[in-house]
């Protein structure tokens, strides 16, 4: 199989199911996002050294998959694949990892500025690319198009997920966060 069809030369691809659009549409971008944060999350996982925070990551790895397959069918025009639907226990499982890695950080009193550690900093590039990623999501809904709302929980959520572990990054460290002080 060759990775190139050359059928995308015109500005077209194909969504699951055959439908032909624009790869400037709304569902492009929202799946494209998603696919661009799965890459940052590949770097982040290279700099981690707890091999929870790793698994945990590969975990939110194959869950975005489960949303690009989401987003990337048009479910006006084919049904979704039961295996391409986010649930509300993915979003329990990711509220609970947030809720685990909190208990060991010292109360939050102070804006902190991306930074600190590289996992740190890189955890700050996920967050805001998921932000990103769920602008997109929130778009396509937007435009009429149906979106599950465990998908966009899930994602509201990811982006916690990428703040709080930024924090615990820095935390094994040994490397203060960086506070926001106006001048």
């Amino acid at each position: 199989m060759k990775v190139y069809t050359k059928t995308g030369d015109k500005g077209q691809t194909s969504l699951v199911g055959g439908q032909r659009v624009s790869k400037c549409c709304e569902r492009l971008e929202s799946y494209g996002t998603v696919d661009e944060l799965n890459s940052h999350i590949g770097v982040l996982i290279t700099y981690c050294t707890d091999t929870a925070d790793r698994d945990f990551l590969l975990n939110v790895q194959g869950r975005l998959f489960v949303a690009g397959g989401y987003l990337a069918t048009d479910n006006s025009q084919k049904d979704i694949r039961e295996g391409n639907v986010m649930t509300a226990g993915m979003v329990a499982e990711m509220e609970q990892e947030i809720d685990r890695l909190q208990e060991a950080l010292p109360k939050l009193r102070l804006f902190i500025l991306p930074g600190g550690c590289r996992a740190a900093a890189y955890a700050h590039v996920c967050r805001t690319a998921c932000r990103r990623a769920e602008r997109c999501i929130l778009r396509l809904a937007e435009t009429g198009a149906a979106v599950d709302e465990n998908l966009t929980a899930y994602m509201n959520r990811l982006s916690d997920y990428f703040f709080v572990l930024a924090r615990k990054l820095n935390k094994d460290a040994g490397v203060a966060d960086t506070t926001w002080v106006r001048k």
